[in-house]
């Protein structure tokens, strides 16, 4: 059972170190060997795949996605607006960009209080891009076997093309990777033409190399290190966790002393433990580690360890859970605890991210929900701050711009209202354009009687934007204060 002679270089100092089992030298590993994780099936494969095709499905799909015309998604840098499924968002909605960042933020550290790093392991883009990458890998050099293989082999026309196929078809996929995330900013439709034509902008041009360089450097070339030495949340991971916080572990009460022994052997009988030191959690692991010395920085929780050993189990006929889903309290409690129940979640912490996170979400949900449609700003022309005009009436003027925060066209008008004799010159019902803002001029008239008996005086009013009624739809409206000076 034992396969020791791939294991990989960056846990070598492990292996020596391991205890019973492990050989003090490992033939023909060499320091500086590039870690081939070997492929594996079971239950958190499965579930990694999942993750894989729900995300990318989402990121490649939504740019060629169209809600009433525009695309669902979609930055326009250029006009400063935000599309988001018929909904426009300007410059000053950054607050919920805002509160989503802290939504997303609470969300890890309640999901890490619970289950340890299982972003990492599962939805991480360097996770996801690493396995897609790794896949490729797999379908170009072959298996784990093969491709140390070919590592060691000196370079000759089947290793440039194997390895040149590959890097090739990273390339690609980098590549269109980042043509995707411009498309979220230059519509996919007018982008992929500019492509074909060579008519491709600078900017766009610039951004379409750089992330897709990013995504070949980071899931192709550095994978595990970025894990291991780039990422800081391996770093203070340990301050969201706590002994009842579920981590990839293993049982070392049940798998020590590990040692290779017959197949059908009772371990009892030979005072070993479950573990038969075949060494695959670690020729599985994506980035390198040895799950044996107990929770490290370094680990993302992916569970390929925990797929190889069932495996493994299942073939000695032996309980599975020899590597598992527990907790520090869990191990401490012996082979027969498992996974912990609902009292984990009685926890102080637990409590506190939950209604944290309770709160922000419930505080976006309220106000994307009463976000306006129209909008209303209202400007005073400081030029002229009053005047009096005709038979004693007084005037002011004003700037006011009107925004349309859908992806409809809507036709309104303007009132003016707050005290008596007011009347609003100038003010034509307006078109406004899907996502569009317009200013407009108008003056504001008080009846003489009302302004000579309020001369002097700073009077509240307030500008209402109506929306007219279109095919039975809800009258749209909007509002904002100003005030009218009345001269002496």
């Amino acid at each position: 059972m034992s396969d020791l002679t791939h294991l990989p270089a960056q846990t070598l100092h492990l292996a020596r170190s391991a205890g019973p089992g492990l050989p003090p030298e490992i033939p023909g590993l060499a320091e500086g060997l590039r870690i081939q994780a070997r492929s594996v099936q079971g239950a958190f494969t499965r579930w990694r795949w999942a993750f894989v095709w729900a995300t990318q499905i989402l990121f490649y799909g939504l740019p060629w996605v169209t809600w009433e015309g525009l695309p669902a998604v979609w930055f326009d840098l250029d006009a400063r607006r935000f599309h988001l499924l018929g909904a426009v968002l300007f410059p000053q909605d950054l607050i919920y960009l805002t509160g989503l960042l802290v939504f997303s933020a609470l969300l890890l550290f309640f999901a890490t209080t619970l289950a340890g790093r299982v972003w990492c392991g599962f939805s991480c883009p360097q996770t996801v891009y690493t396995e897609i990458f790794q896949w490729v890998e797999h379908h170009t050099e072959g298996d784990r076997q093969a491709r140390l293989r070919l590592d060691a082999a000196a370079w000759g026309p089947r290793k440039v093309l194997r390895r040149g196929g590959k890097h090739m078809v990273w390339a690609l996929i980098g590549l269109w990777t980042g043509l995707t995330l411009v498309s979220y900013f230059t519509p996919i439709r007018s982008l992929l033409p500019a492509v074909a034509q060579g008519a491709l902008g600078p900017w766009e041009a610039f951004w379409v190399l750089f992330y897709g360089a990013a995504t070949y450097l980071h899931a192709g070339v550095l994978r595990e290190k970025v894990c291991q030495h780039m990422c800081p949340y391996g770093r203070f991971q340990a301050a969201l966790m706590d002994r009842d916080t579920l981590i990839v572990a293993y049982d070392s009460r049940r798998g020590e002393p590990r040692g290779s022994r017959p197949r059908g052997s009772d371990a009892r009988v030979l005072n070993q433990g479950a573990c038969v030191d075949c060494t695959l959690c670690v020729q599985v692991c994506p980035v390198g580690i040895d799950i044996r010395q107990g929770l490290q920085a370094a680990c993302i929780a992916c569970g390929a360890c925990i797929d190889a050993c069932n495996r493994v189990m299942d073939q000695l006929k032996a309980p599975r859970g020899l590597i598992r889903l527990s907790t520090p309290r869990g191990l401490e409690g012996g082979a027969g605890q498992q996974a912990p129940g609902w009292q984990s979640l009685a926890r102080p912490r637990v409590w506190l991210y939950g209604s944290l996170l309770s709160l922000v979400g419930l505080a976006l949900l309220v106000g994307w929900l009463q976000r306006p449609t129209l909008r209303l700003n209202a400007m005073r022309d400081r030029s002229v701050m009053a005047r009096q005009v005709g038979q004693g009436e007084a005037e002011n003027l004003y700037r006011l711009q009107l925004m349309n925060a859908s992806g409809r066209p809507h036709r309104v008008v303007l009132n003016v209202s707050g005290a008596e004799g007011l009347s609003l010159l100038d003010a034509e019902p307006v078109l406004l354009a899907p996502a569009g803002a317009q200013t407009v001029s108008v003056r504001v008239r008080m009846a003489s009687a009302p302004a000579q008996s309020l001369a002097g005086q700073i009077v509240p009013i307030r500008f209402e934007l109506q929306g007219l009624p279109d095919q039975g739809e809800a009258v749209l409206h909007a509002d904002t204060a100003s005030t009218l000076v009345l001269p002496h």
